[in-house]
């Protein structure tokens, strides 16, 4: 049976997706630069840890090139959106054959379908990944991304209801259908509904609720939970309902959850309103913890301290993911681990 590791297991490597131009990098010169340097910086402070695959689409492949380091390798394919998370597949294994690894290719629809977003080459690139590396490609009907999905290892899946059954999505779905799929397709038995996202998550150009920017396991029974410390801000409210439904879903499977609160930095708002600047949407690499900055020494130090303390052993490395989220997402988001395969014998 498929089985979809944690992100704290071994990696083989990190996937990501170069930019290129358009709607999400930016309609200025300077706007373009700061996109191309905030991907490479990630996929730079990546290598530290473990190998980099890069997805190029052809029209960036001289860029690519010049920009990343010569050790990331790159695997040139169309792409018109370039959050590896979401449109690139979800890497499982086979407990029962050890050699085995699968590619889940989700329906990618840009997130609902929106009249800005660019995604109908990004919807093959699971398939042309998985196939490039040799995995069995696991086709699903369900359309869902990487970012709206976060497992323990042990048969527990974290979804939102906003996400997994937007009727922007998946029209005809409802619990039941899409946990039949979650335990096929990534080996979860047991789901843990959220009823919502980040505010601004549901803004034009968000996602309706992902859950890589407000919850994630590091460990079975053991969740950081992104916190708003300021009443101000409309998330306060959100993340109060949101521990209250955690702790109540755990206890109604006959299990107790430890939530450690990963409080958000002190700004409040940009030029679009209120902001969804998370320390929840890091990504867990081997020997390392790839962490999201924002320019708040005070936030960010706490940060790496909540984090170094929830992931023993692993080295805090901050990169700004500002010019991540003012494009709608963050580290998470553009990165995507492939899991080693058990050793032989």
């Amino acid at each position: 049976m498929w089985r979809m590791p944690a992100e704290t297991a071994e990696h083989t490597r990190t996937w990501m997706a170069f930019p290129r131009e358009g709607f999400t990098l930016g309609d200025t010169a300077a706007a373009r630069e700061e996109g191309y340097a905030a991907w490479t910086a990630v996929a730079h402070a990546v290598i530290e840890f473990e190998p980099v695959t890069m997805v190029v689409d052809p029209t960036e492949i001289a860029r690519a090139r010049r920009m990343l380091d010569s050790s990331i390798e790159i695997l040139e394919a169309p792409v018109d959106e370039f959050w590896m998370r979401d449109m690139g597949p979800t890497f499982v294994l086979d407990d029962d054959r050890p050699g085995a690894l699968g590619a889940v290719d989700w329906i990618f629809n840009g997130w609902g379908a929106p009249a800005w977003a660019e995604w109908q080459k990004s919807a093959q690139v699971a398939r042309i990944v998985g196939e490039a590396i040799g995995a069995e490609v696991i086709s699903s009907l369900l359309v869902a991304e990487g970012g709206g999905l976060h497992v323990d290892g042990a048969g527990t899946v974290l979804l939102t209801e906003t996400v997994q059954l937007d009727p922007r999505r998946n029209p005809l779905a409802d619990r039941a259908r899409v946990e039949a799929e979650m335990a096929r397709t990534i080996g979860a038995d047991q789901a843990i509904w959220l009823s919502q996202g980040l505010t601004r998550d549901y803004d034009d150009l968000g996602t309706n609720g992902h859950v890589d920017i407000v919850a994630t396991f590091t460990a079975p029974d053991r969740v950081l939970l992104h916190d708003q410390l300021d009443a101000g801000h409309p998330d306060a409210q959100v993340m109060k309902a949101l521990r209250g439904e955690l702790e109540s879903q755990f206890a109604a499977l006959g299990r107790a959850v430890e939530i450690t609160a990963l409080p958000a930095p002190s700004t409040l708002r940009d030029d679009h309103g209120f902001v969804d600047w998370s320390y929840v949407n890091h990504l867990v690499v081997n020997g390392g913890v790839i962490a999201c900055g924002f320019g708040d020494e005070v936030a960010d130090a706490r940060a790496r301290a909540i984090l170094s303390e929830s992931y023993p052993g692993r080295t805090v490395t901050t990169v700004d993911a500002r010019p991540l989220f003012d494009r709608g997402g963050g580290i998470h988001c553009i990165t995507q681990q492939q899991p080693a395969l058990p050793a032989a014998g």
